[in-house]
Formats: structure tokens, C-alpha cells, sequence
């Protein structure tokens, strides 16, 4: 089996097939997506969900399973069993030696989480019976309480059944000299300013990639994340409302050496476009960058991806004494939760620092 990608006449979005064995399309799979397509779900989001719905059936192919048939729920184990080693299950082999893992608890979840939703639409559309991932439960106990809580805490929710816990890892983040290191193995213009600006500002990939000229207001030293639909290089801003994020004078004078040295006089409405390999003067596109970061990597020696920046210039914020709030708004985050969860972590270095300073002051007590 394996993920097709189609690109079809007249339609600005992406689309992904999943194929059989024979290399025809799976037809529920087929539905799904072209749902998810239709209400307008990132293109990311399609690819994901096809690469998930492949794993599934070839589980489902392997246990000779029908997948309108089979108990999901009683399944299900069986599946994350063989999603975290495939050479043992679904078949009923014992292993002598222990096995690693071969996907962790997130990308597990992540699968399952597609697995659910396509089970989800095929319930609504009448194709299967019961949808048992899911089960209706209170609000369960965590730390933020909206402020209508107490309205909303005894109100049944669809929780999902079968999910793995989740070790708490901690966001890879750079430090200001590695930055620096990145940006000067850089030997074009464009590529130090798309560097600098994912450092600076903490913005997606996809929403550098969709940036537009008329989005920089060099004179106001801001940059307006606007989300687009009809990026023709499928960047997507994955929030659904326009904020600007405001920047340095380095970073608008780095822009504008950008546009005199390289841009000249390329008449394209996009920031990022490629100006010496590909389509030359179309808009940037994520394997593009994808192959960016790999030429960095190996330059540099330094394990670096496009969020990896954001990381780095979240945190910063937060140790520099940023209230939470303020980091929401930057970055773009609808909720206040995510930014918390994600970004308010504690180090050795961090505790360290902190207990000197209070071995200090208790030492300048009288």
C-alpha cells in the first residue's frame, strides 16, 4: 500500500490518495479525505491523515479484519501493539528479546486520533453503526478553569477511549550563539532573513511561507500574520484570525537588503520566493525549506528544524520575565493553556540559578 499525492485541473488545493495493493484508491479513505478537503483542512493535515489511514489498513489487511466488521475498540489494543513493533503483533509472536519501540506515545496518539475521526465521519454518513473510541464523560479535573466553569463542568464530553500517556519532553530550544551560527552559514540574503525572522518572531513555517509584501510595515517595524486560503504553495497560517507581530530595526533593515540585493525587480507578491533553483519567481514551499534546514544541519553540525526557532524565541520571552499572556498573543495561540503547557519549563540550569540568587538574598538579610 502505499500515499499517492494528486494534483487536480483547476483545484488550488492538495489532494492524497491512499492505494491498495493493487494501487487502488481505498474508497472510505477516499470519502474521508475528500471531506476533510471540503471543510477545509490544511494540507497537512490531509497528508497526515492519509499516511495514519495507510497504517490502519494495512493493520487491518495483515489481521484479516473488514473494517466496517471488526469490534474497533476491541482491535484497537492489537493496533497500537503493532504500530509500536510490527514485527510482533497482530500475529501471535514471542519475542525472546526486548524490543524498542518503534513510534513514541505522540505519534501513536496522533494515529489513533486519526483512526477516530474517520471512524466519526463514516458514523454520521451512516457506514458503520457505532463509533466506540469515543464515550460521553463529565469535564474532567485540570489545572485552568475557564471563566465559565461552573457552568460548563457537569456538561457530558466526547473523550477518546484509547489513548497512550504521554512522557513530558521538553521543547528543543537554541541558544543566541547557535542562531548565530545558523544565520551566518547562510550565503543568500533571503535565507538569513527567513532565519532571522522565525527567531525573532516565533512565527509557523507556514506563516512565513504565506508572508506577502504588503504584510511588512517597515515603517511601523510590525509584520502582519494574515491566513490565507489561496497560498498556491499550500502555506497555511493555522490560526483564523490576522494579529502583527511587532519586530526590531535590524531585522526591517535586513529585509531591506533582501529586497535591493536579491528580490531586484521580481514581481511577485510573495516575500519568499525561489530566486535560483525550482519554479523561479513562484512563492517558496515547505520541502524547499525542509531542504534548507538539512544544509544547515550539515554545515553547522546543529539538529535544526523551522519550529525549532519558535521554541527558542518563546522561551526566551518567558525567562526574560514576559507575562504568559503577552507570549499568547506573539505567537498566535487560542488558547492561554497551550502557551503555559508547552513553554513554562524548569531546567537544572534554571533551578540553579534560581537558588543562588536565593542563597543570596538570604545572605544580605540582617
Amino acid at each position: 500500500m502505499k500515499v499517492q499525492y494528486v494534483r487536480v485541473s483547476g483545484v488550488a488545493h492538495d489532494a492524497w490518495l491512499v492505494l491498495d495493493d493493487d494501487d487502488v484508491p481505498v474508497e472510505p479513505i477516499k470519502e474521508f479525505l475528500a471531506y476533510c478537503q471540503n471543510i477545509e483542512r490544511s494540507p497537512n493535515t490531509l497528508r497526515s491523515y492519509a499516511h495514519h489511514l495507510k497504517l490502519y489498513w494495512e493493520f487491518l489487511r495483515d489481521a484479516k479484519l473488514d473494517w466496517t466488521s471488526a469490534n474497533v475498540l476491541d482491535k484497537i489494543a492489537e493496533f497500537v501493539a503493532w504500530l509500536r513493533c510490527p514485527s510482533a503483533a497482530p500475529f501471535e509472536v514471542i519475542l525472546t528479546q526486548p524490543q524498542e519501540a518503534k513510534r513514541q506515545e505522540s505519534t501513536v496518539n496522533a494515529i489513533l486520533s486519526a483512526v477516530a475521526s474517520f471512524y466519526e465521519y463514516h458514523e454520521r454518513v451512516g457506514a458503520v453503526s457505532s463509533n466506540s473510541l469515543y464515550r460521553l464523560q463529565t469535564m474532567p479535573r485540570q489545572r485552568y478553569k475557564s471563566f465559565l466553569h461552573h457552568i460548563t463542568k457537569s456538561k457530558p464530553v466526547l473523550t477518546r477511549l484509547v489513548k497512550l500517556k504521554e512522557p513530558k519532553r521538553l521543547p528543543k530550544t537554541l541558544q543566541p550563539d547557535q542562531v548565530k551560527q545558523l544565520v551566518d552559514a547562510c550565503s543568500r540574503l533571503r535565507d538569513k532573513f527567513l532565519i532571522s525572522l522565525l527567531y525573532e518572531t516565533g512565527m509557523r513555517i507556514g506563516q512565513v511561507l504565506g508572508l506577502r509584501h504588503e504584510d511588512v510595515k517597515i515603517w511601523a517595524n510590525t509584520i502582519r500574520v494574515v491566513p490565507r486560503l489561496d497560498n498556491p504553495n499550500g502555506a497555511r497560517a493555522k490560526h483564523v484570525e490576522p494579529y502583527e507581530i511587532h519586530v526590531s530595526t535590524e531585522l526591517m533593515a535586513l529585509y531591506r537588503d533582501y529586497l535591493v540585493s536579491e528580490l531586484g525587480e521580481a514581481s511577485s507578491a510573495y516575500v519568499f520566493i525561489n530566486l535560483w533553483e525550482g519554479a523561479i519567481g513562484q512563492p517558496m514551499q515547505y520541502p524547499t525549506i525542509a531542504a534548507l534546514f538539512r544544509r544547515l544541519s550539515m554545515k553547522t553540525g546543529l539538529q535544526v528544524h523551522p519550529h525549532m526557532l519558535r521554541h527558542t524565541h518563546a522561551t526566551e520571552l518567558i525567562r526574560s520575565g514576559w507575562d504568559a499572556a503577552y507570549v499568547q498573543k506573539r505567537l498566535g495561540h487560542a488558547q492561554i493553556q497551550t502557551t503555559l503547557n508547552i513553554y513554562t519549563h524548569l531546567n537544572s540550569d534554571d533551578l540553579k540559578q534560581a537558588y543562588q540568587e536565593f542563597q543570596a538574598n538570604r545572605k544580605e538579610r540582617p
